[in-house]
């Protein structure tokens, strides 16, 4: 790690709370998504934020950036591109859809039939779209941002579990305190703050600061309280099923991308704490239908983090 890479990253930091107020936790864990190289699923009601966060961070991170509106008739073909016949010289020519972007918005991505988010899942995991026949690289740094409304209410088809373990984070603005709705009240509009916003980062250096990430360093002791927690999901009757190996690992990442965020070179069990709702909380479902925050406060209160365990 470089003497710049605090800087850096608070300056980004900084400029994202000047557009989502209020939500410091929130912003820093969709900002250490993007930097572990996963994918951010955020769900919450209609007109809490979620659009501006996700235009406020690729403007933040000089990437270019597609929202796609995700409706029940929505096609593949739509977010994918399609092989289109041209006459003038006689051949197939493959026109790329709103996908090849370096930041893609999914808005609304459970309104649309199962089939068209499938359309995602070679993207997210594979970084690579297959049509006729042919594999088509897509563009680096690539980063899907997904919203959904809650399943309660009309009009939503449910991410299946396959799909919502693509997401490395699931995170939620909630609504605003009462200094930052003011603020709104009085006419201040995130949106209108985005124009003033300058990149503070730019491809090849958020490459650079993702590449940190696996070298923050993980110590047996720390390995041993995760490992704890794991065993815990599996153990307990608080849960139906444990943590797989991916949700385990995509626990430790978050972690290291959390400590980059706060400028240390190793983690600490704070840093597992401050991201284990946000990896669980989609990938988990208690028993007595506890879930998301509840769930993971419930876990991280239960396992020690010097070693007793309360199974």
């Amino acid at each position: 790690m470089t003497t710049a890479t605090p800087q850096l990253l608070q300056a980004a930091l900084q400029q994202l709370n000047a557009v989502i107020l209020g939500k410091e936790h929130t912003v820093k864990l969709a900002l250490s998504c993007l930097l572990a190289d996963g994918h951010l699923l955020l769900e919450d009601l209609p007109g809490m934020g979620k659009t501006t966060l996700a235009h406020a961070l690729a403007q933040v991170c000089g990437l270019d950036y597609q929202r796609v509106q995700f409706t029940s008739d929505l096609l593949p073909a739509d977010l994918i591109g399609a092989s289109i016949f041209e006459p003038a010289n006689g051949n197939f020519r493959f026109h790329q859809g709103p996908l090849f972007s370096q930041v893609v918005l999914a808005d609304e991505l459970n309104r649309a039939t199962p089939k068209a988010q499938s359309a995602l899942l070679e993207a997210m995991e594979e970084q690579q779209v297959s049509v006729d026949r042919q594999t088509y690289q897509l563009p680096q740094p690539f980063f899907v941002i997904a919203t959904q409304n809650p399943q309660s209410q009309s009009g939503t088809f449910p991410l299946p579990e396959s799909q919502l373990d693509r997401f490395l984070l699931r995170i939620s603005l909630g609504y605003p305190d009462p200094l930052a709705e003011r603020e709104m009240l009085k006419g201040r509009n995130g949106r209108q703050v985005l124009t003033s916003l300058k990149p503070t980062l730019n491809p090849s250096r958020l490459q650079g600061l993702q590449s940190l990430v696996p070298q923050v360093k993980l110590s047996d002791a720390l390995l041993d309280y995760v490992q704890r927690l794991i065993a815990y999901t599996r153990q307990s009757e608080a849960c139906h099923l444990g943590l797989s190996p991916r949700g385990a690992q995509a626990l430790v990442r978050s972690a290291q991308s959390w400590a980059l965020l706060q400028g240390r070179t190793h983690v600490l069990p704070e840093d597992v704490q401050a991201v284990f709702a946000a990896v669980v909380g989609h990938r988990l479902v208690g028993r007595h239908e506890t879930q998301g925050e509840q769930l993971a406060r419930h876990i991280l209160s239960k396992v020690d983090v010097i070693g007793s365990r309360h199974v």
